[in-house]
Parts: C-alpha cells; structure tokens; sequence
C-alpha cells in the first residue's frame, strides 16, 4: 500500500485511512465503517473504534447494512487502543460520531489526521417501538455523509481545509 504524509496531496493510487470513533463501536460507527468502506471504492480504507466498546455488533445494524446491499463480513466492535497501538495503520481522518465520544479525550494518533465531529443520535437507545426506524434515519444519514465524503477529489489537501469541508458535509447531511 502506497503511504504519503497526511495533510499532504495524495497520489491517485493512495488509501485514505479513516478511524470512525464511538463509545461503544455497535451501531453509528459500525455503519460509518460499512459504508465508507463500501462506497470509497477501494480509495478508503475505514475502521472503527469504541472508547467503551460492546464487544458485539448491534443486529439491527447488521440488518440495515443487508437490507440496503452493503456488505457486513468482518465488522466487529474493536477497542480504540487498538489503532494507537505500534504498527497500526496511520489515520488521515478521524471521525467521531457520538456525543459521548466528542467530550472524550481522543488518543495522540500518528501524523496530524484530520478531525471532525459528525455526532448522530444513537438508534440503539430509541424504543423499541421505534428503534428500526431510528436505525434506518442514521444509515440514511451516515449514507449522505459518506458518499460526500468518498466524492472528495483530493480529501487530504491541507487538513484545516478539509477539516472544514467535513464539517460542511455534516451540516449538509443533517
């Protein structure tokens, strides 16, 4: 795999390492991981992360992912320390998709990745009576942020920059 600085322009051939962070790594960031992933075409590679995690994927994320066509083979809920670990992969982004996980202290991660905030509430805490259509209003969301963000013609252009063009993507996408 190709590897440039992040924050740098990358080569046509470069993977965007994004880490999608949460506290309990079942559903939002899950779904972000899903879907970047599977919408980045190769381009990105995602990951997520809980400060907290559950340990096991929620089911009705699983579902929504199926139901909408996108593949779910290896997601697992994985501890944060698992990406500031040596030899882990360097992240260009880093997202966090919670509330929780906004007011934590993010971990020091290699290089300068970009930061943003896309925080969503959490589908897994609704009702019961309303919890499938919780989750399907987050996929639908993390769906519009996602293709915007995989649309990016150069998405590691100075990260202040694209620290705002995220941030944009949020708002765009709420």
């Amino acid at each position: 795999m190709a590897t440039s600085t992040p924050g740098t322009t990358a080569p046509s051939d470069r993977v965007i390492n994004v880490l999608v962070l949460c506290t309990g790594n079942s559903a939002r960031s899950i779904l972000s991981e899903a879907l970047i992933n599977h919408l980045g075409g190769g381009r990105f590679r995602a990951h997520s992360a809980g400060s907290k995690p559950a340990g096991k994927v929620n089911p009705r994320a699983l579902r929504v992912l199926e139901r909408n066509g996108v593949p779910t083979a290896g997601l697992r809920s994985k501890s944060r320390d698992e990406f500031s670990a040596p030899g882990a992969p360097a992240m260009d982004i880093v997202i966090t998709v919670c509330d929780n996980a906004a007011g934590e202290t993010c971990p020091l991660w290699p290089g300068t990745p970009a930061r943003v905030h896309w925080g969503l509430p959490d589908p897994a805490v609704e009702p019961d009576a309303q919890r499938e259509q919780a989750f399907a209003e987050a996929y639908r969301r993390i769906e519009a942020r996602a293709r915007k963000l995989v649309a990016m013609r150069d998405p590691l252009h100075e990260n202040r920059q694209l620290e705002a063009e995220l941030r944009r993507i949020h708002l765009d996408s709420a």
